[in-house]
């Protein structure tokens, strides 16, 4: 009989495993990491689902939407995170996402009413120095100078996709000049953000492309104040970073009830110190004291995301044409 009873447990829970659903999340790596928001979101989210919350790695921001259209309807995930507005309009024509039922007061420098895509966090791109380095503040005295940088590639980082835009929305026709010039300030382009902040952080270059907030980690997490973001003229290029439902998914009531945690107060108060960004709905205890001293930009850049696509693809042909001489 003992047999038959441990047979029967094992039965039992054999299929309370097979019961547990599970929410596939596709995301950058750097959200996944130890030190970022992914064990702390799935801690919580699995409090109150009742599922398994599966995060994927995929690199950068950008190999999201390059890996969704490679495996199409095929793919395994339920949820993306980490687009942003550089990248809806090509995520939405690509037919695989489906509208969202979120609703939520936003705290954004802009007005948001995107059916499938729901944002989660906020900031802007910048050069990150050594505090008290005599940095160039702005595109053109950057490339006249022996300052030297380490960027993202475009075609598969976000950040590397918001420099790009960066440029273009400041200097117009003229971006392929600033280009040119920049060029041998360049030490490497790498595949994503960690990569190039990393080469940074071991002296191989005198600034990195990253985010205005990326002082704050330094601060609150290894009590340093030695980093600094360079105000630049031409002001700061902005990102929305969002997250959306795919369309094929076999967990639609479960990945709406991620959506709309993404938006909550637990999600948000969350983003500040491990993602390092802006919360899209300011948690109410509101920011670390840390983000007080970050720079504030006096302009901010967008190119809207209907026209993104636009943009993002004669950028890309002339940053291609001064890197390759």
């Amino acid at each position: 009989m003992k047999y038959l009873a441990l047979a029967t447990g094992l039965f039992a829970a054999t299929t309370a495993v097979a019961e547990t659903p599970t929410l596939t999340i596709y995301t950058y790596d750097s959200f996944v990491s130890d030190w970022g928001p992914g064990p702390a979101v799935e801690e919580a989210f699995e409090k109150t689902c009742e599922c398994d919350l599966k995060f994927v790695g995929t690199g950068d921001g950008a190999s999201l939407l390059a890996r969704l259209r490679l495996e199409g309807a095929n793919t395994d995930a339920d949820i993306v995170l980490g687009l942003d507005t550089g990248l809806t309009a090509a995520a939405s024509e690509t037919g695989l996402f489906a509208p969202h039922s979120v609703s939520a007061e936003y705290d954004l420098p802009i007005a948001w009413d995107d059916p499938l895509f729901v944002p989660f966090d906020w900031g802007y791109f910048a050069f990150v120095a050594e505090a008290g380095f005599d940095a160039p503040t702005n595109f053109r005295d950057l490339a006249a100078s022996d300052t030297t940088i380490v960027i993202q590639d475009p075609r598969s980082s976000t950040p590397g996709l918001g420099l790009l835009m960066w440029v273009k929305t400041a200097y117009g026709d003229e971006a392929k000049d600033i280009w040119a010039g920049l060029s041998d300030n360049i030490v490497t382009v790498t595949k994503g953000w960690s990569e190039a902040y990393g080469l940074f952080l071991e002296g191989e270059a005198d600034m990195a492309l990253s985010y205005t907030t990326s002082p704050a980690y330094h601060i609150i997490a290894e009590d340093d104040d030695s980093k600094a973001a360079v105000p630049f003229d031409e002001g700061h290029y902005m990102q929305i970073e969002v997250a959306g439902k795919l369309a094929g998914t076999d967990q639609p009531e479960l990945a709406d009830k991620f959506l709309s945690f993404v938006t909550g107060e637990e999600f948000q108060s969350i983003v500040p110190t491990t993602n390092w960004m802006y919360p899209a709905v300011m948690p109410q205890g509101g920011l670390p004291d840390a983000f007080d001293t970050l720079i504030k930009p006096e302009k901010s850049l967008l190119v809207p995301a209907d026209e993104a696509d636009e943009v993002r693809d004669r950028a890309l042909e002339e940053w291609l044409r001064a890197l390759s001489r």
